[in-house]
């Protein structure tokens, strides 16, 4: 088992163009893969003991620290302008282990810039599941 940084994250968007951002080093971050799950219920259970299994589909998510250049690639601004378009982008995601991920979302969240760490906050989601590319 090898874990470790994300090293890039693209977007290929149909009127936006293409793009990349890049996670910050050593950060920790979160990935879900989406798809169907089970409620997490105690008491999730019928009189005789059977129990009740209640499921629904979850979105695809990823949210991760990246670096933020204010001056000239402006990323929140991009990031803005793609979380405001109702058109999804396709989105992968390399791992530093050489695993590839991808699926078809967008940012959520209002995604906002942190001036003094020169970072921001990309908080994505799609759905269906995010499907493993390479690895």
């Amino acid at each position: 088992m090898t874990g470790g940084d994300i090293i890039e994250v693209r977007y290929k968007h149909p009127s936006l163009g293409d793009g990349v951002f890049y996670p910050k080093s050593g950060e920790a971050g979160a990935f879900d893969p989406g798809g169907f799950m089970s409620a997490d219920d105690d008491a999730g259970i019928a009189g005789n003991g059977e129990m009740i299994d209640v499921m629904t589909q979850k979105r695809w998510s990823l949210e991760i620290v990246c670096g933020w250049d204010m001056n000239d690639k402006n990323e929140v601004a991009k990031l803005r302008a793609l979380e405001s378009n109702p058109i999804l982008a396709d989105w992968t995601w390399s791992s530093i282990n050489g695993t590839v991920w991808g699926g078809k979302g967008k940012p959520v969240g209002g995604n906002g810039g942190d001036k003094g760490a020169a970072t921001f906050t990309l908080k994505l989601q799609g759905g269906g599941r995010a499907t493993k590319i390479v690895g």
